[in-house]
């Protein structure tokens, strides 16, 4: 499988150790790779990352093609290393001098005793860009606590408790928003690394939280509760706390949000045929609007409902006013505006699989390398080693040593 475009891409020549599993670090090594760089990923033996049957795990939805794998881990080349056993110690130096980047996410503690602590790689590449991802952050009582999405990123962020309308329980949000989110920040975070690197030749230790990236998703809530500010109630669709900013029916069962500011009050009262609302004095200002804004919901939720969604959709277009339909995600993945700006992308190399996402980082006039399928468990174990020096018989040594499978089923597993 090559990575390789036709055109020079912007990291061809960066190599990277993706030594991450799940989800936030296997998609930053492959938004690395979607810009050319090569990109081996190592998994342990038997199962490999656990991510490869997370497509499978519910509430994921039901397919015969591991999308989930391969969107996190397309375009890579693919290892089995056992990093318990000693012989793997030389193995994993190797591709540790061999790389220009190295990302893990395993826990402060465990890292060290696999030989992926920050010192020992800087010790073996000084050079090196290591970029690791924690679910709580390096301090504090929490340092070592596993995180998911769900947990440290949802949940302990207060973008949870925030989710949801008044009365009703926490729910579960989109697992795997969270760990896409935290992929963007530590790829970020391994570019402005990459530029340091650029202007003084030195590597660099860079890393983010799940916990982190989820306070910035809250950002506004939290920052709000720093300066002491007063939160308002959770929302209440019939009593929001701004009606201009709320989810509204239409006459043919299809929800829309609507996002209006006070300028474009004049135009959605002119849209739902209420013109005398200008001069209503309930809402002459900001403060009348959140005063009155069960009334003024009420009205509105009238009016929606009286008419289809194409019919507001030209309303409240020609008025300027914001609003967009509320999509389930298979009505998402039909959508032209994807297709029109490479959103999805086509995917070579998976039956079943023809396209997948592709990451929200652009060059414009910059093509990414076209997608191609993740790597099966172990697929280049020899190719790799070969590479790094090692012979025939070293190979067959790092097999009878447990370092690296002596085979792998048709199934990627190693027995």
């Amino acid at each position: 499988m090559t990575t390789e475009s036709t055109t020079e891409s912007v990291f061809s020549g960066l190599k990277v150790l993706d030594a991450s599993s799940f989800i936030a670090g296997p998609a930053a090594a492959t938004m690395l790779s979607d810009f050319g760089a090569d990109v081996i990923k190592i998994e342990p033996p038997g199962a490999g990352d656990p991510q490869r049957r997370l497509s499978s795990v519910p509430p994921s939805p039901r397919a015969q093609a591991n999308y989930g794998w391969h969107l996190a881990n397309r375009n890579k080349r693919g290892m089995v290393i056992d990093l318990k056993s000693p012989a793997a110690v030389g193995v994993l130096k190797r591709l540790v001098e061999w790389a220009d980047v190295v990302i893990t996410n395993f826990p402060h503690g465990t890292r060290e005793k696999l030989h992926l602590g920050y010192e020992e790689i800087a010790g073996w590449n000084p050079r090196v860009v290591y970029a690791d991802i924690t679910g709580f952050g390096d301090a504090g009582p929490d340092a070592r606590q596993p995180g998911f999405d769900l947990t440290a990123y949802w949940s302990r962020s207060g973008l949870l408790a925030s989710t949801r309308d008044a009365g009703a329980p926490p729910t579960v949000p989109v697992w795997g928003s969270g760990d896409y989110t935290t992929a963007i920040a530590i790829y970020a975070a391994i570019t402005t690394a990459l530029y340091h690197r650029e202007r003084t030749g030195q590597g660099a230790d860079v890393g983010t939280s799940l916990l982190a990236t989820g306070v910035w998703a809250t950002g506004t809530l939290v920052a709000g509760a720093l300066a002491g500010g007063t939160p308002f109630e959770l929302h209440d669709r019939k009593a929001p706390a701004n009606p201009l900013i709320n989810p509204y029916r239409t006459a043919d069962g299809e929800w829309f949000m609507l996002v209006a500011s006070p300028p474009h009050w004049p135009g959605l009262t002119r849209a739902v045929g209420h013109p005398e609302l200008l001069e209503d004095p309930r809402f002459a200002d900001l403060e009348g609007f959140v005063r009155n804004a069960g009334a003024l919901s009420e009205l509105l939720d009238t009016e929606f409902r009286s008419r289809p969604f194409a019919y507001w959709q030209d309303t409240l277009g020609r008025e300027r006013i914001t609003y967009s339909l509320i999509q389930t995600p298979e009505e998402t993945a039909q959508d032209p505006q994807l297709r029109a700006n490479d959103i999805v992308v086509p995917l070579e190399g998976v039956e079943g699989l023809t396209e997948t996402i592709s990451s929200p980082v652009n060059l414009r006039g910059v093509p990414k390398v076209p997608a191609k399928r993740a790597p099966d468990l172990g697929e280049h174990n020899d190719e790799i080693l070969g590479e790094l020096g090692f012979g025939p018989v070293e190979i067959a040594e790092l097999r009878t040593q447990g370092a690296i499978p002596a085979t792998i089923d048709a199934e990627g597993s190693s027995p």
